[in-house]
C-alpha cells in the first residue's frame, strides 16, 4: 500500500502536550484570547514581505528559506489576522545560531517542540506574526507549501476551509490550539486529496 512521503497520521495534541510545548511567559493569560477570523486582507502579503525583510536583515545567509504559509498566504481565504512564516535554518535545534539575534530584533520564543522536527515558534507583535523555525530537511514546511498551493488553486476546498474557520470562531474558541484541533479533520482530508493528486508519488487513501 503506497504512502505519500509527506503523509502524517491523523492526530490531535492533548492539553498536556500543548502545555509542554509552550514556553512559560510572565502572563499565562496570553494563551487565552478569543479566536478572531477575518475576511482576506490584501495587506497580508505586504506584511509578510516586511517580516521577511526583517528576518533576512537579522540572520543574513543563515535564513535559508523564508516562506509565507498559512491562511494569510492564500488569496480570498478568511484567516486569523496573524502572518504565518516558515523560517528554515541549518539546524533549528541549535538555538544559539539564530534565537538571540531574533530576540534582539523583537521576536519572542513562545513554543519549543524538540520531538516535532525541532520546531520552534516565535512571536512578533508588529506586524502580528508567528515565525515557525525548522531545519532545512524538515517535512512539515514542505507540507505547508503543498497545502498553501492547493488552496490557491482549489476554490472549493478553500471555501470549505473558510466556512469551518468562521464557524469555529463564532463558537467562541479562546485557545488557538483547541481551535486548531477542531480544524484537524478537514485539514487531514484536504491533505489526502493533495497526496492522491500528486503525480510524483502514488498514495493509497488513509482513513482518519
Amino acid at each position: 500500500m503506497p504512502t505519500h512521503p509527506l503523509w502524517r497520521p491523523y492526530e490531535q495534541p492533548d492539553d498536556d502536550a500543548i502545555q509542554a510545548a509552550r514556553v512559560e511567559l510572565n502572563d499565562p493569560s496570553r494563551w487565552k484570547k478569543p479566536v478572531v477570523v477575518s475576511e482576506y486582507d490584501p495587506a497580508w502579503p505586504v506584511a509578510f514581505n516586511k517580516v521577511a525583510d526583517k528576518v533576512s536583515a537579522i540572520l543574513g545567509p543563515r535564513a535559508a528559506v523564508i516562506e509565507h504559509v498559512g491562511s494569510t498566504s492564500v488569496s480570498e481565504l478568511a484567516a486569523k489576522p496573524v502572518i504565518d512564516v516558515d523560517l528554515l535554518v541549518a539546524d533549528s535545534a541549535d538555538e544559539a545560531s539564530y534565537l538571540p539575534q531574533l530576540e534582539s530584533g523583537g521576536f519572542t520564543l513562545v513554543i519549543r517542540e524538540p520531538e516535532w522536527e525541532e520546531h520552534r515558534a516565535l512571536k512578533l507583535q508588529e506586524p502580528n506574526t508567528n515565525l515557525h523555525v525548522f531545519s532545512t530537511d524538515a517535512i512539515e514546511p514542505q507540507r505547508h507549501v503543498m497545502f498553501r498551493n492547493w488552496l490557491r488553486t482549489h476554490p472549493a476546498d478553500r471555501d470549505a476551509y473558510a466556512s469551518l474557520k468562521k464557524k469555529l470562531a463564532a463558537d467562541g474558541f479562546e485557545d488557538v490550539m483547541h481551535y486548531n484541533n477542531a480544524k484537524a479533520a478537514l485539514i487531514y482530508d484536504i491533505y489526502e486529496s493533495i497526496f492522491i493528486a500528486d503525480p510524483r508519488h502514488p498514495h493509497t487513501p488513509q482513513a482518519r
